[in-house]
């Protein structure tokens, strides 16, 4: 028997995997660690490791490959028990449906964290961020904040009570497939 097989017999609670949503500066980051701490999950941010790696938040898409192995092996957590906190931010109503029928088809229970930030907090708490921890994280022009702004498709009432993942986008046959095609490493 391996370290990540439960013992013959052994009953195993169902994982929860957190997924935090919201804007730069909207406190997810800090939220992440504690539900980390509260629930002995495994905690993934993707700036922890673009910014070693790359020293960049975006590099050629190495962000979206990056995602998708972190996707990868938060659904491996899940499968052996483990609950996972995923703090990408997830702009898009897709990639949070993909993720909730991922999780949700892994039988884990799947809790989406919804933080809003209205501007002058975001802009206050970025600036202060960058001020006091500039080594864990990366500056953000204006145009970064307000292109974040422009394209976060902020949850609907349905989404945030967890009413299910809905079908894929058409042309898709299944959310795993456009999961696979947004995060190209996923598969």
């Amino acid at each position: 028997m391996t370290r990540s097989e439960p013992r013959p017999g052994a009953a195993r609670a169902a994982a929860t995997f957190f997924l935090m949503v919201g804007l730069p500066g909207a406190g997810k980051t800090t939220l992440a660690r504690q539900l980390a701490v509260e629930h002995g999950a495994l905690r993934l941010t993707t700036d922890d490791w673009m910014i070693p790696l790359f020293d960049q938040v975006e590099v050629d898409g190495k962000r979206d490959v990056l995602e998708g192995r972190m996707l990868w092996l938060a659904l491996e957590a899940v499968r052996l028990g483990t609950s996972v906190v995923a703090d990408y931010g997830s702009w898009s109503r897709d990639e949070r449906s993909a993720i909730r029928w991922l999780v949700e088809a892994e039988n884990a229970c799947f809790r989406m964290i919804y933080l809003p930030v209205d501007d002058e907090t975001q802009r206050t708490r970025i600036a202060r961020r960058w001020a006091t921890t500039p080594e864990e994280t990366l500056p953000l022009s204006e145009a970064d904040i307000l292109y974040g702004r422009a394209n976060f498709e902020v949850p609907d009432a349905a989404e945030l009570e967890g009413l299910g993942a809905g079908g894929p986008p058409p042309g898709w046959a299944g959310w795993r497939e456009w999961a696979a095609h947004r995060w190209p490493s996923f598969a």
